[in-house]
């Protein structure tokens, strides 16, 4: 029988050290996200004990659980490294048989201060809980401050793995010292965990940085500068499909295209709330003694598309996209491949429409959202985060934005879960999460219902009856940025990417450079005019290397061009995606390539 490890009370995870007898939902020891969430909390500090007792003099800031795991920043004297990993996790199998209570006991803050008075790293942490209690589990020798929940005993802690080791500066502050981080993961069961480290194997393969190399689509450059990627010929031919077929999706939606300034002035983001709330992620200058800030979204310029004109009751929904480029400040250790950048592109839109045409525009985003998703094999789950504790605009406006999502989701049968204090500064937001094909979940686009920023920019329309009335803003943006969204659908496809998008969607390769390359550059003429990329491989190489060269490329489609193909006006096929090979005409052959195109629409 399973054992319980914890109490769900009033929609709050406690210890059995906390719960004190209450009663509530009983949380099992199993791979359940709850009793994940304990088991993983009692790892990262099995393994700073184990850290410990193996490097007496090191240090503890915070080992929190994360998406991916757990991880526990500290410092020692000793210079820690990917190889003494294994060492580590040893320490931690010897520690957590011998079967330590796990004792929870609390501090007033004075006492706390007390205790840990010789430890500035406890000190920094202290100084950022407000709590007047703060709470210690102790282990064996080992206590540390934390929240928890924790197991009740080190006993159930037998699978787990330490992932990677990295530096990560005190707080998040790059103006802060250097500590050393290193990750884990752990499980109820040892199935679990081989299932999980055999995915992350997969996903090593498929590093879209590797890819990247691999398919020459992007690079970065330390004299460009940090976060700031450069599209190479075949990442630009991929990016330019993605951007065009959207493109004609929003314009068969009704959206109308428009464009804002890159960098307004600072005077419109302090309306806006950025400056105060966003500011510390913007990029600022003057200009003529004027302050001015880099945009990090797009909604004021396209709050500036509004006020362009007078707007009627009729006019509405107004919807305006636009393949925004934005900065943000993001610190150096969080960067990684396209998935965190300073500078990327937003399939950004903005709805301004009534308060009674809510619920069917958001339905109306999300079957778009819907379409595009199938097209691109996802699945995917939809979020509602709310309020933030740094948010502007009152709470009864918040109150109606937010219910205004649950509505629209509650009244079509579509499930949700909720973020707590997940949302925008200006308003709550419908996030959406994929799943890729070796199971990992990406946040990436989002719907948010924004009453503050029309409020604050002072928007309207008149209404039928010739009042002045505010409009609702909607933003959205589905793929969240092309930068992002491309890394996911690299990493997704393992880089064969389906043919619509493919940067090289078909390949010839003639026999003989000599006797067959006019005829593969009539096929490539038509092909062109069919606006399908093409790549003759007529390099003074070997037929097997040409076409081992042209698969290393991951096209799509590999044609070989012989006497034969020439004579007949035919084709030789081989079809990397359905791994099939064939023979057929040319103009069959261009037909195939025709219907393959229409195969998605979105």
């Amino acid at each position: 029988m399973e054992e319980v490890i914890a109490i769900k009370i009033g929609g709050e995870i406690v210890d059995l050290q906390t719960s004190n007898g209450d009663n509530g939902e009983k949380i099992y020891f199993d791979n359940s996200p709850l009793s994940l969430d304990v088991i993983r909390h009692s790892t990262a500090h099995l393994m700073a004990q184990a850290i410990r007792e193996l490097y007496s003099d090191a240090k503890f800031f915070v080992g929190p659980v994360v998406e991916e795991g757990f991880y526990y920043d500290f410092k020692t004297s000793t210079k820690i490294s990917d190889s003494d990993l294994k060492n580590i996790e040893k320490k931690m199998l010897e520690l957590a048989k011998r079967g330590y209570t796990i004792e929870k006991y609390n501090l007033s803050r004075e006492e706390a201060l007390q205790k840990f008075a010789e430890d500035p790293l406890k000190l920094a942490v202290i100084s950022k809980i407000s709590d007047s209690k703060l709470s210690i589990y102790k282990q064996g020798d080992f206590e540390d401050l934390c929240r928890g929940p924790h197991l009740p005993n080190t006993k159930f802690l037998k699978f787990f793995k330490l992932t990677k080791i990295a530096g990560a500066y005190l707080g998040g502050n790059d103006q802060n010292e250097m500590l050393t981080r290193i990750y884990g993961i752990s499980f109820a069961t040892h199935e679990a965990l081989k299932s999980h480290l055999t995915m992350l194997e997969e996903a090593e393969k498929r590093d879209h940085r590797k890819i990247a190399v691999q398919m020459g689509l992007f690079t970065f450059d330390d004299d460009v500068g940090a976060g700031l990627p450069i599209w190479l010929p075949n990442g630009g031919r991929l990016r330019s499909k993605l951007e065009s077929r959207l493109f004609k999706a929003h314009r068969k939606r009704g959206y109308q295209p428009v464009r804002g300034p890159e960098i307004l002035k600072a005077d419109i983001w302090k309306i806006s709330g950025h400056y105060q709330n966003y500011g510390e992620n913007m990029y600022f200058t003057s200009i003529d003694e004027q302050e001015y800030g880099i945009k990090p979204m797009n909604c004021v310029g396209h709050i500036k598309v509004y006020q362009s004109d007078l707007r009627s009751y009729r006019d509405l929904p107004l919807k305006f996209f636009e393949y925004g480029v934005v900065h943000r400040h993001e610190k150096s250790g969080v960067m990684h491949g396209l998935f965190r950048v300073r500078e990327f592109t937003q399939d950004d839109a903005h709805i301004f429409c009534r308060t009674d045409q809510i619920k069917s525009e958001v339905i109306a985003v999300l079957k778009f959202v819907d379409d595009i998703m199938k097209s691109f094999n996802f699945d995917y789950s939809l979020e509602i985060s709310t309020k933030p504790e740094k948010a502007i605009g009152r709470d009864e406006v918040w109150e109606i934005a937010t219910t205004s999502l649950k509505d629209a989701l509650n009244e079509n049968g579509i499930a949700y879960g909720i973020d707590e204090g997940g949302g925008a500064f200006y308003g709550p937001k419908i996030d959406i999460k994929i799943r890729d094909s070796i199971g990992r979940k990406w946040q990436c686009g989002t719907i948010q219902v924004d009453f503050n920023l029309p409020e604050r920019f002072e928007l309207e329309y008149m209404s039928d009856d010739n009042n002045r009335v505010q409009p609702v803003m909607i933003h959205r943006a589905i793929l969240g940025s092309f930068e992002r969204f491309i890394g996911i659908l690299t990493e997704h496809f393992a880089g064969e990417f389906p043919f619509f998008i493919a940067p090289t969607q078909v390949a010839i390769v003639p026999i003989s450079s000599e006797k067959h390359l006019d005829y593969a550059k009539e096929i490539e003429n038509e092909l062109i005019d069919l606006d399908i990329d093409v790549e003759i491989f007529a390099q003074n190489e070997s037929l097997n290397k040409r076409i081992r060269m042209s698969e290393k490329s991951r096209v799509p489609m590999i044609i070989v061009i012989g006497d034969n193909e020439v004579a007949n006006k035919m084709v030789s096929i081989r079809d990397r995606r359905t791994r099939e090979n064939f023979e057929t005409t040319k103009d069959k052959f261009i037909e195939i390539i025709k219907n393959k195109m229409k195969e998605v629409q979105f």
